[in-house]
């Protein structure tokens, strides 16, 4: 068990597979991956988000994941691929080794949302 941050990120990143955003784009194409943009509402108001990606703030994913909460978000479905991204890096890691742990077992760090969008991934503003 992680006794400190990190560690906490190590097993994370460990855990959980970092991938392009060529091979998200690709992911979302071929295979429907579900994007999940967990920053808080301010950086999504800022900058914009993946276009068609499900905003779910890092302190709120447990419950949207969780299809026995009354939060429960459809979209998650635990035989779709999940594309986890954040400002850096570090939330979606931890979102992803937290899916991972809930049983979604398809589940992807696409890291910095800047890296998505510099690469010319499409972006729409909220």
């Amino acid at each position: 068990m992680a006794t400190n941050v990190k560690e906490l990120m190590a097993a994370a990143n460990a855990a959980v597979p970092k991938i392009t955003p060529s091979e998200a784009r690709k992911l979302i194409a071929e295979q429907n991956a579900l994007v999940v943009d967990v920053r808080d509402t301010t950086e999504l108001q800022a900058s914009g988000k993946v276009k068609g990606a499900v905003h779910v703030p890092r302190g709120m994913l447990e419950f949207r994941a969780d299809a026995d909460t009354p939060y429960h978000d459809k979209n998650f479905t635990k035989d779709r691929p999940i594309i986890v991204y954040c400002a850096s890096g570090g939330r979606s890691a931890l979102s992803g080794k937290l899916l991972k742990d809930f049983g979604y077992s398809n589940v992807h760090n696409l890291g910095a949302f800047k890296d998505w969008a510099e690469s010319g991934g499409e972006v729409e503003k909220v």
